[in-house]
């Protein structure tokens, strides 16, 4: 099912990006490293699972990529394209190498603030009020 839905992704996105591989899947989307054929650069492009799309509809999704599009924070990455092709939306964002937060906590047992904070923007949309000025006043120190 990967195969074809990378297949499906470099056909729809053939003149700007190229899947290279999963880089991780959550309940509502899921995470490719692609190459950005314009620029030659490396960038993550988050998209909304289909069957979801096909049950719920994007609303939620594109509701993401909004407020994504407006965060502007330095530990938050920023968004550089988003769409919808052959079916499928998604937005795209500068990949950062490097262990997962989940594989971080998992090898020292603890989470530290900075790497907490230092999520993606699909994580920080949700937060809203005092959790937001919580979250910056963690990041700052």
């Amino acid at each position: 099912m990967s195969d074809d839905i990378i297949t499906r992704l470099n056909k729809a996105l053939e003149d700007r990006y190229e899947v290279v591989r999963p880089l991780g899947e959550g309940g509502m989307a899921t995470v490719y490293l692609v190459d950005d054929i314009k620029h030659e650069r490396k960038v993550a492009l988050k998209v909304l699972k289909p069957e979801l799309a096909a049950m719920i509809g994007g609303e939620r999704f594109v509701a993401e990529i909004k407020t994504t599009a407006n965060l502007q924070h330095p530990h938050i990455l920023p968004l550089f394209d988003s769409g919808e092709a052959d079916g499928f939306l998604y937005y795209v964002m500068p990949y950062v190498e490097g262990t997962t937060r989940t594989a971080t906590t998992s090898s020292t047992g603890t989470s530290s603030r900075r790497t907490s904070c230092c999520t993606t923007a699909g994580r920080w949309w949700r937060t809203s009020g005092s959790r937001w000025r919580s979250a910056q006043r963690a990041a700052e120190g």
